[in-house]
């Protein structure tokens, strides 16, 4: 029996060992059986699949056990990216949805979002009530009753849907292409052989696109937004002197982007040149939400501004229960991930970026010189992460003697301990965290100091813990 549990944001397993079309139609039957007496159920569901191998064929699986429940299915027409499910959802006031993807893991994995009726992640209770019957579906060794899709289709219990041309013109109405297209910045974009292929052309004709074709396979490398992974994208900014190169992940709802320089800027930086220009240039205020693994200069502009801030473990999904709950005008995460109040409450890559260089256009600046100028107000910092791999025995070890108390870190006192998600040390002038990953097996080392010794010592630190 396969052991299938939910991580920060969904299911995911390597594809043909536990990740399956048996798996798949299990968790699907799970879904089914808890939103079918959702008061939006009749509105029916969103299913979509990702440019991964198999994504298409997975999602048509699901659907066809869903739909086999009595509930009507808005099935994708072709690859979306999960912003787009997440938007179809909101614009069909539909009870949920279903996003096939495994995001920025390596190409070997697939996975099972769930999203809510507000287009979001699902809030944890909701997913704890799937999980609860998944588990009872595996104990029991119950297979679900399919209906062909022949007879769903005529029943209209499977209806296609298109979501691109849905996305594409909200895009549009909230992001001011036109400045951006008047100034003529001289835009790269690396797809990643992800869901978003085909999508900027449309949007922005100008824009120099890379990896804009479907790749299951994604040529062997993760589609995840790290400058080791967009050697192609730095090289070419450099090469052509474009004036930025933006970069979205596999299923698109997470981005990064390379300044004029060819320099990597992380989600670190874009969440505060996001935040100065939605509050300081746009004039809207609300709560900001970080997670703990974003960057200090958030906390001091809140301060600076008048904001409230929240902390959140890491998860978007925490990230979106208060975008929920409070009017939230930004909140993010390290790894990418950001959501606004102009936009859903989801992560986008795509608008995310788009948002960006209106912000670039408007205040006709460089983002090099947009990451000086958040520098300048609000201190300079350094930073770094390490994906550790490592055996289940040293990942133990290495928490347990978290968890007992470390007194130094690279030679600096540590100050104190928080333990919101995994442990987070801090020392004069910097911070390390240190957390297990809620979907692959591997420890998550990050460091923020204000200089770049001191994040190096940190990170060589948190590599001999437990030792």
């Amino acid at each position: 029996m396969a052991d299938i549990k939910f991580g920060t944001d969904g299911w995911r397993a390597v594809i043909a060992d536990d990740y399956s079309f048996d798996n798949v139609r299990k968790v699907a039957l799970a879904f089914a059986r808890y939103y079918r007496k959702h008061p939006k159920t009749a509105n029916g569901v969103v299913v979509g699949g990702d440019a991964r191998f198999g994504s298409q064929n997975f999602a048509a699986a699901a659907a066809q056990v869903i739909a086999s429940q009595g509930i009507k299915v808005w099935l994708a027409e072709n690859v979306v990216s999960t912003p787009m499910v997440s938007l179809g959802i909101i614009k069909k006031r539909a009870a949920a949805g279903v996003m096939i993807t495994a995001s920025h893991n390596p190409p070997e994995w697939n996975g099972f979002k769930i999203k809510a009726e507000f287009g979001g992640s699902a809030l944890m209770k909701d997913i704890k009530k799937v999980e609860a019957m998944l588990q009872d579906i595996l104990a029991k060794g119950t297979t679900p009753k399919l209906r062909s899709m022949e007879e769903l289709k005529k029943e209209k219990l499977i209806v296609p849907i298109d979501l691109h041309t849905m996305y594409l013109a909200d895009i549009r109405k909230k992001v001011n292409l036109g400045a951006i297209e008047k100034s003529k910045m001289k835009i790269a974009y690396d797809v990643m052989y992800g869901a978003s292929y085909g999508v900027m052309g449309q949007l922005l004709p100008s824009v120099r696109c890379i990896h804009d074709e479907h790749n299951p396979g994604f040529k062997g490398i993760a589609p995840e937004p790290l400058a080791k992974n967009l050697t192609e994208l730095i090289a070419l900014v450099r090469k052509e002197k474009f004036d930025i190169g933006l970069v979205t992940d596999g299923d698109a709802d997470r981005f990064g982007c390379v300044d004029e320089h060819g320099n990597f800027i992380s989600t670190q930086l874009l969440i505060p040149i996001l935040l100065k220009y939605l509050h300081k240039d746009l004039g809207k205020r609300g709560a900001v939400v970080k997670t703990v693994s974003v960057t200090d200069i958030v906390p001091r502009m809140c301060e600076k501004y008048g904001l409230k801030l929240y902390e959140r473990p890491v998860g978007f999904k925490y990230v979106t229960e208060l975008m929920l709950e409070d009017n939230v005008l930004i909140g993010g995460e390290e790894s990418g991930g950001v959501g606004t109040s102009l936009h859903i409450p989801e992560r986008d890559g795509v608008f995310n970026n788009l948002l960006l260089c209106e912000a670039l256009a408007k205040k006709k600046m460089t983002l090099g010189q947009a990451v000086e100028e958040i520098f300048a107000e609000f201190g300079r910092v350094f930073y770094d992460r390490i994906d550790f791999h490592t055996t289940e025995k040293n990942k133990k070890a290495i928490l347990a003697a978290c968890e007992k108390g470390i007194a130094k870190l690279g030679g600096f006192p540590v100050r104190s301990v928080e333990t919101l998600d995994g442990y987070k040390f801090r020392i004069d002038g910097g911070w390390l965290l240190i957390r297990a990953s809620g979907t692959e097996p591997i420890l998550r080392f990050y460091a923020e100091a204000d200089t770049e010794r001191k994040v190096a010592a940190l990170l060589k630190a948190a590599m001999n813990i437990g030792k």
